[in-house]
């Protein structure tokens, strides 16, 4: 691998957390903030959160992202 494959990897790396991040800007504006099946506890004046839904729909977009990806690099 080299200096230059390492820089197009940190170059798409860039852009798709950009694009993840414009994603979150646009779900925050459009009311999206905790999806069905996110669990929140409040107690007293402490508040936690467990984004599981979320983390899974994440995790299953990344995974389709970085096969479409690998899969063009063949």
């Amino acid at each position: 691998m080299t200096v230059g494959d390492i820089g197009r990897i940190m170059l798409v790396a860039a852009v798709v957390l950009a694009c993840a991040g414009g994603i979150f800007l646009l779900l925050s504006r459009l009311g999206v903030v905790r999806l069905p099946g996110d669990i929140s506890v409040r107690t007293g004046g402490v508040s936690i959160a467990f984004p599981i839904v979320t983390c899974i729909l994440l995790s299953v977009a990344l995974t389709i992202v970085l096969n479409i990806i690998l899969s063009l690099r063949r």
